[in-house]
């Protein structure tokens, strides 16, 4: 049995990680912190959890209590994983860092665009970016995995078959991208209130977002070499979900784009090519590790359109998170995580 530790268990994706892992039979959370809420049982503060985690409290971090659990997994702010993280490490306990902290290799990108100092930049070497579907065999051997964010796992999974074939412009991707409110996270926005956000949508960021940086770096690698990425995220009147709509311009308008994308994705548990002209949904992944792709050529045109959805929680965060998890451990990669979407 894998003995867990979550550091950060009040947040959306803390109480994802738990709902996921409640089903895990080779997985027990045995350590969940939270400075705020010490003391408190876990089943009080979530009653759907009850039954599941009837004696688990939140405690304080602590490095020793931490560095005794096999993995730990980071569902924090960005900044706190960089403080504990080389402690866990030097102890022998895997970490999986659910936050942007390791997310992107060069600390000064990162500090331009988090507004403080990279705390950890000798970590970063050992830190792979946890996308199974491109790093699946660096993961076996990992000691730190940084969990992609939700847009650059939708974004990266949708455009990657064009940009490794090359029958695409790469200095002309479009990324227009929706998110659910819990996104935005747990604490208290007047941007996330009911009578702001139902009702409603809009763009925000459309001069830079944080996950610009993190959606270009893997397209470069996949491009294997510069990239030119427009990404206009959108705020909808949901709770969960993101619906990435991208575009490329063919430079090769004889490939069939059906084919390249179900080969690409043939192996893949957690990417689910649909048919031809299909428009995928987003609530067809609601609570599921699921990215949902379609590709388009409208009239038979050089423009490629993908449709990419996820949950925003799920394969977007805890979900991979998961999964990150069973690949370190060598278990079935779908372990814990075989589960429906839900509908409606």
């Amino acid at each position: 049995m894998i003995k867990v530790g979550i550091v950060g268990g009040t947040g959306y994706t803390g109480v994802e990680l738990l709902r996921l892992l409640a089903q895990h039979p080779q997985a027990e959370v045995a350590v969940i912190t939270s400075r705020s809420e010490a003391g408190t049982a876990v089943a009080d503060m979530y009653p759907n959890l009850r039954g599941h985690y009837d004696e688990l409290r939140f405690t304080v971090p602590d490095s020793q209590t931490l560095g005794a659990c096999d993995v730990v997994f980071f569902a924090t702010p960005h900044g706190v994983a960089h403080a504990l993280a080389g402690e866990l490490l030097a102890a022998g306990t895997k970490v999986i860092d659910l936050s942007a902290d390791f997310r992107l290799q060069d600390p000064v990108e990162w500090a331009k665009w988090y507004g403080q100092p990279h705390g950890a930049p000798e970590l970063l070497a050992d830190a792979v970016y946890g996308l199974p579907e491109v790093n699946r065999e660096k993961i076996r051997q990992a000691r730190l995995i940084a969990v992609p964010g939700c847009y650059p796992t939708a974004t990266q999974l949708g455009f990657l078959p064009l940009l490794e074939a090359g029958v695409v412009d790469a200095k002309r991707l479009i990324a227009d991208c929706k998110s659910g409110v819990s996104g935005a996270g747990r604490g208290a926005a007047v941007g996330s209130l009911f009578s702001e956000a139902g009702e409603n949508m809009k763009a925000y960021a459309v001069k830079g977002h944080r996950h610009l940086p993190e959606i270009s770096q893997g397209l470069r690698l996949a491009a294997g070499g510069d990239i030119g990425l427009t990404f206009v995220p959108h705020l909808t009147p949901m709770i969960r979900g993101i619906h990435s709509t991208l575009y490329a311009t063919l430079l090769d308008t004889s490939v069939d784009l059906q084919a390249l994308y179900e080969k690409r994705y043939a192996d893949e548990p957690f990417v689910d090519v649909m048919p031809a002209g299909s428009h995928p949904e987003t609530r067809s992944v609601r609570g599921a590790n699921v990215c949902r792709i379609a590709v388009h050529r409208p009239q038979g045109g050089d423009l490629a359109v993908v449709l990419s959805v996820i949950d925003n929680l799920v394969k977007g965060a805890s979900g991979q998170a998961v999964q990150n998890l069973n690949i370190l451990f060598g278990l079935d990669e779908r372990l814990g995580l075989s589960h429906a979407g839900m509908l409606p």
